[in-house]
């Protein structure tokens, strides 16, 4: 018999498998964004101002970044009810609709576009009634808002979920036999535990929002000023041969979502400190 120290272990070791790891974040990540930024550092200050700060690039900004917000919230609200759901009640068809959290990630983001206009354009089979009280959610920015909510759904869920399951439910029979009333319990015992979990899942369903393309371009209208989002005014520009203002707006999506990402680990790593002790 060998010893655990002296038993062969199935994964290779470390430098094969950091060897690995760098050479596929090298080829995917490092060089994608290292030529980015370089093609961008070609470009002069002045040039670099002028691409970034056009006005119809800074009211792409304000919606991409207020409408991933705004889609992240509503998710983080409702991904959490869902994902409590799925793991604490049996009911029929729970599987089918544990299966249908991950249709984003299936289902093509043109394909939900097209989809999210026909239920939600005037005519439509949902905006058909809205147009009765003069609202309109196709072509508006509250449309926009309804295509990044769609997409970053599963995140929250699928992120929260695991953390559920493996919650010990004896803690809220201890805070109840406490005679904790149960907003008390889930204020004090069941968010602390899930919140590293929660600010992942909105920080996934942010990011994901902010480079979302092809389902927003078909319900937003993509009116300059007022429902052109970040991501389809890179691709336009790309297809003008504008390369220098699609590097220059796009670096300062990479660079704001590197920050917020920071600053959401940052918050993480916090929360999960105070709340261990």
């Amino acid at each position: 018999m060998f010893s655990t120290a002296q038993a062969k272990s199935v994964i290779p070791g470390f430098n094969i498998t950091m060897g690995f790891s760098l050479l596929y974040l090298t080829f995917i990540f490092l060089i994608p964004v290292g030529g980015l930024l370089l093609y961008t550092s070609l470009m002069s200050w002045d040039e670099f101002w002028r691409a970034v700060s056009h006005p119809q690039v800074v009211a792409s900004y304000k919606l991409s970044f207020t409408a991933s917000f705004i889609g992240a919230s509503i998710n983080l609200v409702f991904g959490f009810l869902a994902a409590w759901v799925l793991v604490r009640y049996q009911f029929p068809f729970k599987r089918i609709i544990d299966a249908l959290i991950d249709l984003p990630f299936a289902l093509p983001t043109a394909v939900a576009g097209i989809a999210l206009v026909t239920l939600y354009a005037s005519t439509g089979w949902v905006g058909q009634y809205f147009e009765l009280f003069d609202i309109r959610i196709a072509y508006t920015q509250i449309g926009v808002v309804i295509a990044l909510t769609y997409i970053g759904l599963p995140f929250v869920v699928r992120t929260v979920q695991p953390v559920l399951e493996d919650f010990e439910a004896e803690l809220e029979e201890a805070s109840a036999a406490l005679g904790a009333s149960r907003l008390t319990t889930v204020i004090k015992v069941i968010l602390p535990a899930l919140l590293p979990a929660l600010l992942t899942g909105f920080a996934l369903a942010f990011a994901r929002a902010l480079g979302e393309y092809g389902s927003v371009v078909f319900i937003s209208g993509n009116l300059p000023y007022a429902t052109e989002i970040t991501p389809l005014l890179i691709v336009a520009k790309a297809e003008q041969y504008d390369y220098n203002g699609a590097a220059a707006i796009g670096t300062v999506m990479l660079v704001a979502a590197f920050v917020l990402l920071l600053v959401i680990n940052f918050l993480q790593w916090w929360s999960s400190r105070r709340f261990s002790h």
